[in-house]
């Protein structure tokens, strides 16, 4: 359906849509635009994050995140979160029972534009997002976790002021200190993320986004431990000058775990991912 719509709205007449300029800081759910923001701007921001079923049993588990966010120099965008954990954990092979909310660790978000969409061909950005939590994101294991979100992000508007894409490449390695053995595990995720957004009127925004991920064990990328593909729809909408919203859903439609048979990889990935995100400017 989202293919259609944005067919639709390519072969419009040019004053069909008249849109605002488009900025991607925001833009997707699980995508990252390669927009950081103007000098001296300040933002609070939130997102909530819902990933949902398991092979066996009932698993719901979820974060809230607020985040302040600041833009010192041109082109560096600088961001400081704190997390709150939540998990409803039962009957799921291979997880212990879990069902507790606590505070969940913190990060800070460091990203560069290196292209700027307004002077170049498309945008282009890089960031890295160095964090400490005190649960595993997907078992609820308490512990200490420390990694680093690493990406690069690319946008280009396909019709300028009307319909932009994204890619991104993403590489998130983390090391775990097991609160009830003591002891150290590594693991990484790799993979590949795609959004396309249309705007239909001014600030609202209607598209979808694909993702595929590789879970390995170790720090490199020869143990695979699993693959998964998602997809699903995305919505944004700029309530005022100074504020927005925007969600996003992905439902898990292709992937293998390596240890375990089946057409989806429902060990280290959730059948359903949803996020909703918000922001004011101040």
């Amino acid at each position: 359906m989202t293919c259609w719509l944005l067919l639709a709205l390519a072969l419009l007449p040019p004053d069909a849509v008249r849109g605002e300029p488009i900025e991607t800081e925001h833009l997707f759910g699980f995508t990252i635009g390669s927009d950081v923001g103007d000098v001296g701007e300040r933002e609070l921001e939130g997102t909530a994050t819902g990933r949902f079923g398991k092979r066996t049993g009932a698993y719901d588990a979820g974060s809230g995140t607020m985040s302040l966010e600041f833009v010192p120099l041109a082109n560096l965008r600088t961001e400081l979160t704190g997390m709150v954990n939540a998990y409803d954990i039962g009957g799921v092979a291979g997880f212990a029972n879990q069902r507790y909310a606590a505070f969940g660790g913190v990060s800070v978000d460091i990203r560069y534009r290196l292209l700027d969409r307004a002077t170049a061909p498309f945008g282009l950005a890089i960031g890295a997002e160095p964090h400490w939590g005190r649960a595993d994101e997907v078992t609820g294991e308490r512990g200490n976790f420390y990694g680093v979100d690493f990406v690069a992000a690319a946008d280009w508007e396909i019709i300028p002021d009307r319909v932009v894409a994204a890619f991104n490449l993403v590489y998130q390695p983390e090391t775990t200190r097991s609160k009830l053995t003591g002891a150290w595990e590594q693991d990484s995720i790799a993979g590949v993320a795609m959004g396309l957004m249309a705007q239909i009127s001014p600030g609202l925004f209607v598209g979808g986004e694909a993702r595929y991920l590789r879970q390995y064990e170790g720090p490199g990328l020869e143990a695979l431990a699993g693959e998964s593909f998602f997809i699903g729809p995305s919505v944004y909408f700029k309530i005022s000058r100074r504020a927005w919203i925007a969600a996003a859903w992905s439902p898990q439609v292709a992937g293998h775990a390596a240890a375990t048979a089946g057409s989806l990889d429902l060990v280290n990935f959730e059948r359903q991912q949803a996020r909703v995100l918000f922001g004011v400017n101040f």
